[in-house]
């Protein structure tokens, strides 16, 4: 007959099975922290674009509506979104198969669809606002979209997910009420929070 510690060992056992099952483990704290260097490198090549010679906290009424920097704008945030995806996505497989696990699962699956809907539909309202003019609450509903998917996403992987999102939100919101400052909102978003939480999760997970 077991002892109650050897239950306590099955049962502990049963749990981190049923956990790895249940959520997404294989994310990189390092992906994030990268992530967020390559925001603060996007944002000071928009600010060469937008704002130089100005200080960024000189002219919080200007807004960006050339045809041109707006095409350079956007190919900068496609090129930090793909490069922080191919980073999280070679990053965390190389943890999935020191974890034993395969990076695509269905839990990754249900992530990925979670996290998709509010990124897409984001980023096709942030096109039409940006077709019919609304330049200055581009950067605020790109952080409150992404804080939206990052709460959804949380369901299929850690917790602390959900506080960034939290985090992402409530910045966007406060960024809507200065649109002019937008540059400057992103980059606290998508730069810094991340590396915080990038380092956090690191800390706690990847060691």
């Amino acid at each position: 007959m077991k002892e109650i510690p050897e239950y306590e060992k099955d049962l502990a056992s049963i749990r981190t099975m049923m956990e790895r099952s249940a959520k997404f483990i294989s994310l990189s704290g390092l992906s994030g922290v990268l992530a967020g260097v390559y925001a603060l490198c996007g944002a000071i090549a928009a600010y060469y674009i937008v704002h130089y010679p100005i200080a960024p906290l000189d002219d919080g009424t200007y807004s960006v509506s050339e045809p041109e920097a707006l095409l350079k704008l956007i190919l900068i945030a496609a090129v930090v979104f793909a490069a922080s995806l191919s980073t999280g996505l070679w990053l965390s497989n190389k943890k999935a198969r020191k974890q034993g696990l395969k990076l695509w699962s269905p839990t990754s699956r249900k992530l990925l669809i979670n996290i998709s809907i509010p990124l897409v539909s984001g980023g096709v309202f942030i096109l039409i606002m940006l077709y019919t003019g609304h330049f200055g609450l581009a950067a605020p509903a790109s952080l409150i979209f992404y804080g939206l998917a990052l709460i959804q996403g949380s369901l299929n992987t850690f917790d602390e997910i959900r506080y960034l999102g939290y985090s992402e939100i409530i910045l966007g919101l406060v960024s809507a009420m200065f649109p002019g400052y937008g540059l400057i909102f992103w980059a606290l978003g998508f730069g810094i929070l991340h590396i915080v939480y990038g380092a956090i999760m690191y800390n706690k997970y990847d060691k």
